[in-house]
């Protein structure tokens, strides 16, 4: 199990770190613009972010994703 999370964890920080060695200038536009948005506002974005991560997951499982160790 500490092996799936470390594989996850890896791969979104290659995936965090890509964006800002290709394009650290739009990185700094949008947080610009996120400092825009109210907190409101935010909190719900990410709570829509973490649930489409969990549809996809389940979808991902469903269609026959096994992991197995």
């Amino acid at each position: 199990m500490i092996e799936i999370v470390l594989l996850a964890l890896g791969l979104t920080m290659i995936v965090e770190g890509l964006a800002w060695v290709l394009a650290p200038s739009l990185i700094e536009r949008m947080l610009e613009a996120l400092r825009a948005i109210p907190e409101p506002a935010r909190r719900q974005i990410g709570a829509l972010v973490a649930v489409s991560g969990l549809v996809l997951l389940w979808a991902a499982w469903h269609l026959g994703l096994r992991i197995s160790g």
